[in-house]
């Protein structure tokens, strides 16, 4: 399928219609980047992030294995979260912001580019095999998702989703829900 503004547009409106999570992640993209940015947010914030790059992907993997990796997640010290978060915010580059957030229990490239995604969502996309499988299709990768992927495949993942956008113009959050949108 070509990724053409309008196929864009009208994917991310049904995604909008019919994705159970559209309002919970639009509330999050209009406060958590200021929030992670400042370190105004609580321990309840990080958790979410990482349970809703999960949660997305209902039946992807089993609940134990899921759980057991939010669970690794939430044992890391709050402090030491928020520093991690405030410092990938405020990192002069990717892999500096992949490298403070890769240092918690938990996060591997997959959840820290959903830390990227709602830190700065006008920079970042979060990462999973549905976007990705999504772009595989349109023509824009050429190999299957690997799981998880590299830090080299997502930025190759990242170039493409900046490429698409700026080709048809449009944003990052309208792209990643019409790529969503197109495997659902």
């Amino acid at each position: 399928m070509e990724l053409s503004p309008g196929t864009v547009d009208r994917l991310a409106a049904e995604y909008e219609r019919e994705a159970p999570f559209h309002t919970v992640e639009q509330e999050a993209i209009e406060t958590l980047p200021a929030a992670f940015e400042t370190g105004e947010f609580g321990r309840r914030d990080a958790i979410w992030v990482v349970e809703w790059y999960y949660r997305r992907e209902m039946g992807a993997i089993s609940n134990r294995e899921r759980r057991e990796r939010e669970d690794a997640f939430e044992g890391n010290d709050r402090r030491v979260v928020k520093r991690a978060i405030v410092d990938a915010a405020h990192a002069e580059s990717l892999d500096d912001a992949l490298d403070t957030l890769t240092a918690l229990d938990g996060v591997g490239v997959p959840v820290a580019s959903a830390f990227l995604f709602f830190i700065d969502p006008d920079r970042y996309l979060a990462v999973g095999e549905c976007e990705w499988t999504a772009l595989l299709e349109a023509g824009q990768l050429d190999e299957p998702y690997p799981d998880p992927p590299t830090r080299e495949e997502y930025e190759r993942y990242l170039d493409s989703c900046r490429s698409v956008s700026k080709a048809i113009d449009c944003d990052l959050w309208t792209l990643y829900r019409s790529l969503r949108q197109l495997t659902i």
